[in-house]
């Protein structure tokens, strides 16, 4: 909770805030990279050079501000942080580093409107999230057994094609030591190091049933446009990564858990490489319950982008009363969700994952259903988490 002095400062800065967000977190990241340039390894550069981190923490201190007495309604959005934070590393040891080149920013942005006052209710503010965020993150590490930054070596057991644009990799331990267990629809921090020189994490899905003898994750090559810059990261491995040769992950994590335990409906609507956290529920499912009323949806823009076919396949041999549908865009057109049975929307759990538009629209497409939003799951990464909240 904020003192009674910083409560009306925090609320005075919203307009500010608004209207100077993206300024102040672009000042933020140029002045904490040219003081601390080893940090540019925790952070996703591809997306520095987009502006998408400048905007996402943008959002994400403006619905801070905009929710500190609504602390029930930032509850989904620190727990998705903490668990992005635990697969990168993140430690207590960060926090002020982030914190002192906030307030700079705020400073050297907002200059005489930054009075004393506004800077000490913000660096308040800041301290509470931080030890939220500090506490959640200590609870992760020790329940995955791993200490922050640890990475476990796995080596490529196996290479799998997947349509034009995917390769699945199963991971082995190279020591030998337990597959860590996780959840359908968590994911695992990918290190490379590029050839400039700088170590790069990204996170890919777990894209196969939990308790195999090893760990999947399915990479998308992105080859970029005029727009939107090549993946650095998936392209690398597509490139390098072989049958024996190894790479560092970290532990699973992410609170996008796919629950396929039950018996009420699990819906899941997917998009191009969104398929794959909902392979890892569909292949869990077909072992552990397969009578479950379980529906795939399935968005590609034409059918050699069609990922996962083979799982899908074996799937309906042994639940053949699966609805699935693939919706190829140059045949089909866009997904709809016109064949939901009304059991399926009147009781089931709705799990999204695929590009922000699509997750956008068939989240519109729901609540225009009357499916309630606390139904509505979404694996979201950038700004769109906190459209709620702004």
């Amino acid at each position: 909770m904020l003192s009674d002095f910083a409560k009306p400062y925090i609320q005075a800065s919203l307009p500010v805030l608004r209207d100077h967000g993206l300024t102040i977190t672009s000042t933020f990241y140029k002045n904490m990279f040219g003081e601390h340039p080893e940090l540019r390894n925790l952070f996703n550069m591809g997306n520095q050079a987009q502006g998408l981190q400048q905007q996402s923490l943008a959002s994400a201190v403006f619905a801070y501000a905009a929710n500190f007495e609504n602390p029930s309604a930032l509850v989904p959005v620190v727990s998705r942080i903490a668990h992005k934070h635990a697969s990168l590393g993140i430690t207590s040891e960060h926090y002020p580093i982030v914190g002192r080149h906030l307030l700079g920013a705020i400073k050297q942005v907002l200059g005489d409107a930054a009075t004393p006052q506004l800077i000490e209710a913000w660096a308040e503010a800041y301290g509470a999230l931080a030890d939220v965020l500090t506490e959640e993150e200590r609870k992760l590490y020790l329940s995955s057994g791993q200490e922050a930054g640890v990475l476990t070596s796995m080596r490529i057991s196996k290479v799998i094609p997947q349509g034009t644009e995917g390769i699945s990799y199963q991971l082995v331990p190279v020591t030998g030591s337990h597959i860590p267990e996780f959840k359908p629809g968590q994911y695992v921090s990918v290190a490379v190091k590029l050839p400039d020189g700088l170590n790069q994490f990204r996170q890919y899905s777990l894209s196969d049933a939990p308790v195999k003898p090893y760990l999947q994750i399915t990479v998308k090559r992105i080859a970029g446009d005029p727009t939107t810059p090549a993946g650095q990261v998936s392209n690398w491995i597509h490139a390098n990564a072989r049958q024996g040769d190894t790479l560092e992950i970290s532990a699973p994590f992410g609170d996008f858990m796919i629950d396929v335990a039950g018996s009420k409906p699990v819906v899941l609507l997917a998009a191009g490489v969104g398929i794959t956290p909902m392979i890892s529920a569909v292949n869990h499912a077909r072992a552990v319950n397969p009578q479950l009323p379980l529906h795939l949806l399935y968005a590609m823009r034409n059918a050699q982008q069609f990922m996962h076919e083979a799982d899908i396949a074996e799937t309906q041999s042994v639940m053949p009363n699966l609805p699935f549908q693939a919706f190829r865009e140059d045949e089909d057109g866009r997904m709809t969700l016109n064949a939901l049975s009304e059991a399926a929307l009147q009781q089931g759990e709705f799990y999204l994952c695929g590009p922000l538009g699509f997750m956008q629209e068939q989240r519109k497409a729901l609540l225009d259903l009357n499916v309630p939003a606390h139904r509505i799951h979404r694996e979201v990464f950038g700004p769109d988490l906190l459209d709620h909240l702004l």
